[in-house]
């Protein structure tokens, strides 16, 4: 089962994008972004799953080298 996250700008708070997961990513993890920058989690939020659903919202946290 994949996870499914929002990746977090940590300066601004806005989504930078989406990404799939084939696990739950750990708070030290590295990838990169759609633009091709390398990243470095900051942390990982897990979110409680709304009424009559069972999938929690899941936001990876990253501090961008580039900006907006």
């Amino acid at each position: 089962m994949s996870i499914v996250a929002t990746i977090m700008n940590s300066r601004t708070g806005r989504p930078i994008q989406k990404m799939t997961f084939g696990r739950m990513p750990k708070p030290w993890a590295s990838f990169n972004l759609e633009t091709g920058e390398l990243v470095k989690a900051d942390r990982v939020d897990v979110g409680k799953p709304a009424p009559g659903k069972f999938i929690a919202p899941v936001d990876v946290w990253v501090t961008p080298k580039a900006e907006d």
